[in-house]
């Protein structure tokens, strides 16, 4: 696969990581990604774009990561239902894990990578406006938003362990591929 596939397929699979970006978004992100491969980038050799594209992938599962662990510590005080209550704490757990696994395969990449898990403008207004929700409203908002994250994330991560450039960060992609599909299936199930 060449450089310049393996950036245009990340940044696809990156723009659907982010919990709660819509289709629309998605497709523009792709086509812009596009539009910049076509500008000469190298396709024969793995370079800086190569590590982009992986530094891309880490930046978006930790900002995934960290979006995950905030909405859930909301549900903590906000929510009224304690098997809504239970999910976040078990998302709490596994999202803190899956930071520390990210950390390593990241750290284990070559070049070793750092991921930034600042909040995309996206998921701080989603935050924002789980935050001023209370009751069974917040529950649920948190639920719907708990189902799209994860469904996103899922399909990203399948993505790019199937196509990702760096070994280290397909394997946590391919660990983590199992345990996003227990916690779609656990929000599946909860009942505002």
């Amino acid at each position: 696969m060449t450089i310049r596939t393996t950036i245009i397929a990340s940044t696809a699979l990156l723009a659907l990581t982010a919990c709660g970006r819509n289709a629309d978004t998605a497709q523009t992100n792709a086509a812009t990604t596009a539009q910049a491969g076509d500008t000469g980038m190298a396709t024969t050799s793995p370079g800086p774009a190569a590590a982009s594209a992986a530094q891309s992938f880490a930046n978006a599962a930790a900002a995934s990561d960290a979006f995950e662990i905030a909405t859930s510590q909301a549900a903590l005080s906000k929510s009224t239902s304690t098997s809504v209550k239970a999910y976040a704490q078990k998302m709490i757990d596994a999202h803190t894990a899956s930071t520390a696994k990210l950390k390593t395969a990241a750290a284990e990449a070559t070049p070793a990578l750092t991921p930034n898990p600042t909040l995309n403008p996206e998921q701080q207004q989603k935050l924002d406006q789980l935050k001023s929700l209370s009751g069974t409203a917040f529950d649920q908002a948190y639920i719907a938003e708990q189902a799209a994250g994860h469904q996103q994330t899922l399909d990203t991560l399948k993505a790019y362990a199937a196509t990702g450039d760096k070994p280290a960060l397909k394997m946590f992609a391919t660990n983590l591929i199992p345990v996003v599909t227990a916690h779609l299936n656990m929000v599946k199930g909860l009942k505002a």
